[in-house]
């Protein structure tokens, strides 16, 4: 019960600081004339690739209430007994996880205020409204539908978050669900006990379940707020002026400043030093690339390699599936098409940790005379790709329900046959979707934690991000921090590949 108490903690405090951020910038990005828009925009998306567990290490080494600099820094100016911080601690745990999923909240958001028709705000401040009241009574009324689905979406992520609570939480004995399925299951001076894994899982399945049936009974009802219609739409931006130019980019420095440069100068600082000590010129002189060197590299290139595998080959076996369920959903005649929508729906609402544990009980239990999966790259494959269903078949509904079926049909008119309609019409029409979700799909196997801490054994199928958590683990704070930047290097190329294509299909949209 204390476990559930502090999950939901977590997740409320989450939701209420990703909002926070999110909903400011999405509407000065898309409803005011805020110069650098584009700039913010890819900073946004670039925040929401980079792995969680690398922003919580470095909050760890910046506000621990023993080693963290801000601690130490008030405790030797002031001399107090101990820093007025805690990171390690649930409000701590859902700040840190609340920054990093402010991006995602602000992409699911920044769309809401893109399709708004300014005119009600306009009628608005015809009436006397000021600017903050018109945010108040009209902007976040008709938005409303748009938050809360990203709110609810939000919040069942936090539920299942893994990695900011293992690496704050579980050294401090602070438990939530996904810590307390990883403890029972791979415990340090005792047996599995799969039982209470399973136990708590469902119970974690059932609150995802129900939260998803939530979010898509808000989707259901936001027609109920639709103001765009095809007559007279005219987007008009808000005037800042001067001073709320200001204003909006001290707003919007200090949000990056404390979700991603604090922490990668604190990161960076703690992979310099053989131990970690608050900034200082005695301080400067221990600087070394020691932990480099020590890195076990050997490991680290099975890992580069494995994690390549899986970069490579889960997002191609994911859009194969999808397409085929996409198109069976929007142009086939069966009866039950239906359910293949849900059935692609599923692993979204299951939470990531449980899908890794469910497969970790299949291959021992199940297949283990008949397929050995339990300690392969093959199950991570497995796991993963089922994971990115549910986003790959939303991606291609949307972009195939734009294709009208008289392309099809004139094509089969001419003696083509399905895979050929599929290979000649079809995927050159869906190439910009099917590249990005690609892309998209290949960087989230990258960072992919969670489910790796659960399915990765041996070094046959380790992955770059168990290299570093294995060091946090192991108490090689700094050398897992020296990691954490070779793995961020090594994804660099990725996300520059993910940009460009990115902003090409959104040159091409605004054409």
């Amino acid at each position: 019960f204390k476990t559930l108490l502090n999950t939901l903690g977590f997740a409320s405090t989450t939701v209420v600081i990703s909002l926070f951020f999110a909903i400011p910038i999405a509407w000065l990005v898309e409803r005011t004339d805020l110069p650098g828009k584009e700039f913010v925009f890819t900073l946004m998306a670039v925040g929401a690739l980079i792995p969680t567990f690398f922003t919580a290490m470095g909050w760890v080494f910046l506000l621990h209430p023993r080693i963290g600099v801000v601690n130490r820094i008030f405790v030797d100016v002031f001399g107090l007994a101990q820093g007025p911080f805690n990171i390690a601690s649930i409000v701590g745990m859902g700040w840190v996880e609340g920054l990093g999923l402010s991006s995602l909240a602000f992409i699911m958001i920044v769309a809401t205020y893109r399709s708004m028709d300014p005119s009600l705000e306009e009628v608005g401040r015809v009436h006397g409204l000021r600017l903050f009241q018109t945010l108040r009574y009209v902007t976040l009324p008709l938005t409303f539908p748009g938050i809360l689905a990203a709110a609810i979406y939000v919040f069942t992520i936090g539920l299942s978050a893994f990695e900011v609570p293992a690496i704050i939480g579980m050294s401090n004995k602070i438990f939530t669900f996904s810590t307390f399925i990883f403890y029972k299951m791979q415990p340090l001076e005792e047996l599995p006990n799969y039982g209470v894994a399973g136990a708590v899982s469902s119970l974690l399945v059932v609150l995802a379940l129900l939260l998803s049936w939530w979010y898509f009974r808000v989707l259901r009802f936001s027609s109920r707020y639709a103001v765009v219609t095809g007559r007279a739409y005219r987007p008009k931006l808000v005037e800042l002026g001067r001073q709320g130019r200001l204003c909006a980019w001290i707003f919007l420095g200090f949000f990056f400043l404390v979700a991603k440069l604090l922490p990668f100068l604190l990161l960076v600082w703690a992979a310099l030093l053989s131990y970690f000590q608050p900034p200082s010129w005695a301080a400067l002189s221990q600087v070394s690339l020691r932990n480099f060197y020590g890195l076990p590299w050997d490991l680290m290139f099975a890992g580069a390699q494995n994690t390549l595998l899986l970069m490579l080959t889960v997002p191609t076996l994911t859009l194969i599936l999808c397409l085929a369920i996409s198109w069976v959903i929007l142009r086939s005649d069966l009866k039950w098409r239906v359910v293949f929508d849900a059935m692609a729906f599923l692993p979204h609402a299951v939470p990531s940790i449980i899908l890794a544990i469910a497969a970790v009980f299949v291959a021992l239990f199940l297949l283990r005379g008949i397929l050995p999966l339990y300690g392969t790259l093959s199950i991570l494959v497995l796991v993963y790709t089922i994971s990115r269903i549910s986003f790959a078949t939303r991606i291609i509904n949307n972009s195939l329900a734009q294709i009208h079926p008289e392309l099809e049909e004139a094509a089969f008119a001419g003696g083509l046959r399905v895979l050929q309609v599929m290979r000649k019409i079809l995927l050159p029409l869906l190439k910009p979707a099917l590249v990005y979700a690609w892309l998209w799909m290949a960087l989230l196997c990258y960072r992919e934690l969670t489910m790796a801490s659960v399915l990765v054994t041996n070094q046959n199928n380790v992955t770059l991000p168990m290299i570093v958590w294995g060091l946090w683990l192991g108490g090689s704070l700094n050398q897992a921090a020296a990691a954490n930047l070779v793995i961020l290097v090594f994804m660099l190329p990725a996300v520059l590949l993910y940009l460009t294509v990115g902003r090409r299909s959104r040159l091409e949209e605004a054409l």
